[in-house]
């Protein structure tokens, strides 16, 4: 028997569609459901490699999860990663094809896009008895509705009820609701069955007459009213929601991340907020770096054209001059802009081709056209400088990459068991130079000894007694939040109706 499908669409971006399927799928898995995330097409730089070796965004891999089952290429069918002004990288079915403009894509590629997500679909439905399905900004962008890939075309590919979701805290929420229903077909409108009020703060009591006379307007009821709940800590969808992600700003122990223009797979950066003692803030370009006690360079969708923006800011100088004072990390991108060269010379990356590096590492990246890495990885710490006590330990990951980097003399931080690391076959991954390190591995802070390790060091140098290695409080907070917001939305929502929609 084939899956039923629902849909959860937005009024806007941002509107909170992600934690919602995360917290349905968590809902019907504990019921006994086989559940399976789905979102046809995502445009994010947060993105993580599958046990298949495929690449999908970091959303699905958090529903996933909430569903408790393993990733797949299949829940995110087509990936789009914004490689320079108007060109995004296509992923389709986890492996690129190629770079495209909105033309090229729209025009030219929807068919096979499209075939794409019919064929994930379909491999979904035949393995699950549920599939909750995510929308992409809003299906009143009704300049593109020709060329939906993502909201209603799915969701009558899908034969899928939408329930609409709406972001009180931005303001004007009755007005998106009612602009959404007003701006689609009616074909389109039929298709939503109910809507859910998110990141509501205020007293509820005030709300209802305006929920009232908005029920009456769109002639669907209002299923819910979601409390904002700023205890959550999920995974974020893409850079755009940074500037509500609020990190941990008092600790002895000052880390800052540079805040790159590209900046991709900052989620690297989120077990580090879980370290006692550890504050962490972004840079901006107006900001400076000394007192900082680690500098984090993290991955870039385009290593060369945001290493530049950093020296036209005047962070290669600060960088140089904090490398006695503060350990600079660097991961993917970060990594390739630590050694002396950047080498394009057939402008793969960017049109600027090669560039001189932060020279803080000695080793060379350069772009020859090999095939993009995605790979899941482990290996063992070598030991090498800062990390001779940390010999042997495990480390795992996954690498996104493209690029190999040659070692000069500093040393190699990780020998693979699996995965590529700096160059296909040599089995080595990263650098370690003094105060530098660098690494292609995302998801290396996920790691509870690498991480405290780290952090321990920092403690040392200030003084401060170091951490011991037994309670990850990361994953154990991680666990505690997709189970807290399962019961805030299945308190607040309208469950049953749901229910009866799916038929159960």
């Amino acid at each position: 028997m084939s899956a039923k499908c629902i849909m959860i669409q937005g009024t806007s971006s941002n509107a909170g569609k992600s934690v919602m399927v995360a917290a349905l799928c968590r809902i019907f898995a504990k019921k006994g459901y086989r559940v399976a995330p789905f979102k046809s097409q995502n445009m994010s730089l947060n993105s993580y490699t599958t046990r298949e070796n495929r690449e999908i965004a970091m959303a699905q891999v958090l529903q996933a999860d909430a569903a408790g089952i393993e990733p797949s290429h299949h829940m995110n069918p087509i990936l789009l990663k914004p490689k320079e002004d108007f060109i995004s990288q296509v992923i389709i079915h986890g492996k690129p094809a190629g770079n495209m403009n909105f033309y090229e894509y729209q025009r030219k590629f929807r068919p096979k896009a499209l075939k794409a997500i019919k064929e994930s679909l379909d491999h979904l439905k035949k393995n699950h008895d549920l599939i909750i399905i995510e929308g992409a900004g809003s299906p009143a962008e009704i300049n593109m509705r020709q060329y939906d890939l993502a909201n209603m075309e799915i969701a009558h590919l899908a034969d899928a009820d939408v329930i609409l979701i709406a972001d009180i805290d931005k303001g004007g929420v009755f007005a998106s609701i009612a602009g959404t229903f007003m701006l689609l077909d009616k074909k389109d409108r039929e298709r939503i069955k109910g809507v859910i009020i998110n990141k509501f703060r205020g007293n509820l009591d005030i709300l209802m007459p305006g929920i009232r006379k908005i029920e009456k307007i769109i002639k669907v009821p209002i299923l819910g009213v979601i409390p904002y709940d700023q205890n959550l800590k999920l995974p974020e969808e893409d850079s755009a929601s940074l500037s509500e992600r609020k990190y941990k700003s008092k600790g002895k122990i000052k880390i800052g991340v540079l805040r790159l223009p590209r900046i991709s797979n900052f989620t690297d950066i989120d077990p580090l907020e879980y370290e006692k003692d550890v504050s962490i803030k972004f840079i901006e370009a107006e900001d400076t770096l000394k007192g900082l006690d680690a500098i984090i360079i993290p991955g870039t969708r385009n290593t060369i054209n945001d290493l530049l923006f950093l020296k036209e800011k005047g962070f290669h100088n600060e960088i140089n001059n904090q490398k006695d004072e503060s350990l600079i990390f660097g991961i993917c991108g970060g990594f390739q802009m630590l050694g002396e060269k950047i080498i394009d010379e057939s402008h793969r990356e960017s049109h600027h081709g090669s560039i001189k590096g932060l020279g803080l590492l000695d080793c060379k990246t350069e772009f020859t056209g090999a095939p993009k890495i995605i790979t899941q990885s482990r290996g063992k710490i070598i030991g090498n400088g800062i990390f001779k006590k940390l010999k042997g330990a495990h480390i795992s990951g996954y690498e996104l990459h493209e690029g190999t980097t040659i070692l000069g003399n500093s040393k190699a931080l990780i020998r693979l068991e699996k995965g590529c690391g700096n160059i296909p076959g040599k089995k080595l991954d990263g650098a370690v130079e003094g105060n530098i390190i660098g690494t292609y591995l995302h998801g290396i802070f996920h790691n509870l000894r690498f991480r405290r390790y780290f952090t321990n060091i920092l403690r040392e140098r200030k003084g401060l007694e170091p951490e011991p290695y037994n309670i990850d409080e990361f994953h154990n907070n991680s666990r505690f939040s997709l189970d807290r917001l399962a019961q805030i939305v299945e308190k607040n929502i309208n469950l049953e109706f749901i229910e009866k929609l799916l038929g159960y």
